[in-house]
This record gives structure tokens, C-alpha cells and sequence, in this order.
């Protein structure tokens, strides 16, 4: 919870009513699991109002979180990255929790990371699991984690320790300037590179993360899901460092090339012969096609550029969050 009582927060002048806190839940098929993550949230942050996005559930998930006291609305569009983006773009708040339905997540930890937001002026606060049982990470779910994060953290930056965190805190101002693409679960690793490749402030808060409530399942497959989520890795990388993902194709073909080439040449420098002509010809189409991939890196940096300065624009034309929200003792 809160070391300030949180009214002391809320109040202040520049939004009289205080900042309006919005926890967005999307989720699928949660029955078991909603009525006590809106409670928690409602116990944790009791100014803000809890949003249920339903994504197409088949049991009673919107009835039991409208009872619970969330505001429910749905999104046709199956994944989680669709349900994201219309959250987004639907909801008016000046601070955003977004949280899974599946009570895994800490409702304790959302005012500290509230907290940590509106005194750090931050964009961005996630929240770093730190399982309390081993039921609450699969083997599998743990180490493709630790890879993925592990390549962010090497391609992008080293800012963040778990990437695929769902439990996060957004200003407005990350919200509203946002490109939310991403249909699926790859929507926390646009999160994160998105706020790497704009050097926005960040920040990550330790948070407890718990087993799932027995008689529920994750949507979340090992296999399926890791392989698109390192798709989308590889995506991200293309076009925000597009120069660093040529050089290393072309790299490669430059390899192949010489691996193919160099002995034809030895063969031509000893006898004067080139035997091997196929092979020749191969090498040095191989040869160019690595150089054509580097001048496309370079071309299409400067393309990148652009649009990051376009993105940074978008970013800036939103207001911060005042310092009034942050209480004096931060």
C-alpha cells in the first residue's frame, strides 16, 4: 500500500478533482478469477474506476465483474494486444493500470507503482514478478521469459528485467502517443520498446506473482505464443534499428560469399584457371546481394529517423502529469 494516505495523492490543484486513475482488465474466459481482481484493485486504488474488457468470453466473466463493480465493455477482436489497443483509445485517464484477469498479479503493489509514477514524472512502471511458488511460473513460460527479455535487453537496451510483465502503470501521455500494433501477447514487448527506443523515463517495482486459481487456464501457449513474440522481437528490430538488422544480414552473405569464393580465387591465383565458373558466379551474386543489404540498412535508418522524430512529436504534443500529484515528501 501507499507510506501516504491517498487522497494526499489525488489532491491536487492543477486537476482539482485529482488525477483520474483508470485499471484496465482485459480478459477471457475469467469467471473464476474476476470478482476478486476487481475487489483487490477497488480496495487498492479506491478513486479509480476498474475497466472489464471482455474478449469474447464463453462463461460468465462480464456478469460477475459487472457485479463486482467494474465498468464492462468488450472487443470483438480476438488477442490481447487488440483488447489493448481499444483500451486505449476508448478510456480518458490521466494514469492507467493495466492489469491480467486472471489474479496472478499483487493488487497491493498499485499504489506503490502509482506512487513511483507521479514522483519520478515517469511514463512507464512495471512491475518485476517475483514468483512466490514455483506452480506460478511453468518451466517452459520461465525460460522462454528469461530469452526473450534477454535479447530486449541486448537489442535495446538493458532498462527493464522482465519484458513480458502484463502488470504495468502508463501516464497519459504513453497511452494516448502509443502505435499499438500488436494483436496478441506481443503487446508487452511493444511496450518495452517502445518506451526504450524514445528514452522515456522508466521505472520497475518488485511485485509478487502468484499461481493462477486452481480451475483456470492459461491463454498463454509455450510454444505458439514464444515463437510469435520472438517474431515480433525480430520485427521491432527491423524497423526501429533497420541499419543494425541489414548489417547483419549483409554480414552474413558477405560470409557465405567468401566461404564460397575464396577458394575459386585460390584455384585462379595458382593455375590461372577458373574451373569452377558456377561457383564464381554464385559468390559474387552473393557478394553483391550483401552489399545491396547494407545500402538498404542505410536508406531505410534514415526512414526510421523520421519516423522516431514523428513518434517523439506525438509523444510531446501530450501534456505531462503535473508534480502537484506527488506529495511533497517524494
Amino acid at each position: 500500500m501507499l507510506d501516504f494516505p491517498l487522497d494526499t495523492l489525488l489532491a491536487r490543484p492543477v486537476l482539482a478533482a485529482g488525477p483520474r486513475i483508470a485499471v484496465l482488465v482485459p480478459c477471457r474466459n475469467e469467471a473464476l478469477a474476476i470478482a476478486k481482481v476487481v475487489a483487490d484493485f477497488r480496495a487498492a486504488l479506491p478513486d479509480a474506476t476498474v475497466y472489464v474488457y471482455d474478449n469474447g468470453s464463453a462463461d460468465r466473466t462480464a456478469a460477475i465483474a459487472r457485479a463486482a463493480g467494474a465498468v464492462v465493455r468488450g472487443e470483438d477482436l480476438p488477442g490481447k494486444g487488440n483488447v489493448v489497443r481499444r483500451m486505449f483509445a476508448d478510456i480518458e485517464a490521466d494514469i492507467f493500470v493495466l492489469v491480467d484477469g486472471d489474479d496472478t498479479y499483487d493488487a497491493e503493489a498499485a499504489p506503490a507503482m502509482v506512487q513511483r509514477l507521479c514522483c519520478g514524472q515517469l511514463d512507464m512502471v512495471s512491475a518485476a514478478r517475483v514468483a512466490d511458488a514455483r506452480g506460478a511460473y511453468r518451466a517452459g513460460h520461465r525460460l522462454g521469459n528469461a530469452v526473450l527479455t534477454g535479447m530486449v535487453r541486448f537489442l535495446f537496451g538493458d532498462r527493464v528485467s522482465d519484458v513480458l510483465s502484463g502488470y504495468r502503470v502508463f501516464s497519459r501521455r504513453f497511452v494516448k502517443s502509443f502505435p499499438a500494433l500488436a494483436t496478441g501477447f506481443e503487446t508487452e514487448t511493444e511496450f518495452t520498446v517502445h518506451a526504450l527506443e524514445l528514452r522515456m523515463p522508466i521505472a520497475e517495482l518488485p511485485a509478487a506473482y502468484r499461481a493462477r486459481p486452481v480451475g483456470t487456464a492459461s491463454k498463454l501457449r509455450t510454444y505458439a505464443d514464444g515463437w510469435r513474440i520472438l517474431r515480433a522481437i525480430v520485427a521491432l528490430l527491423k524497423q526501429e534499428r533497420p541499419l543494425a538488422f541489414f548489417a547483419a544480414l549483409g554480414g552474413l552473405l558477405f560470409l557465405l560469399g567468401a566461404a564460397l569464393g575464396l577458394p575459386v580465387i585460390a584455384t585462379y591465383l595458382q593455375s590461372g584457371l577458373v574451373p569452377r565458373l558456377p561457383t564464381a558466379v554464385l559468390a559474387t551474386g552473393i557478394e553483391l546481394l550483401g552489399g545491396l543489404c547494407v545500402l538498404c540498412g542505410l536508406v531505410l535508418d534514415s526512414v526510421a529517423r523520421g519516423r522516431k522524430e514523428m513518434k517523439r512529436l506525438a509523444y510531446l504534443s501530450i501534456p505531462a502529469l503535473p508534480a502537484q500529484c506527488c506529495p511533497p515528501q517524494c
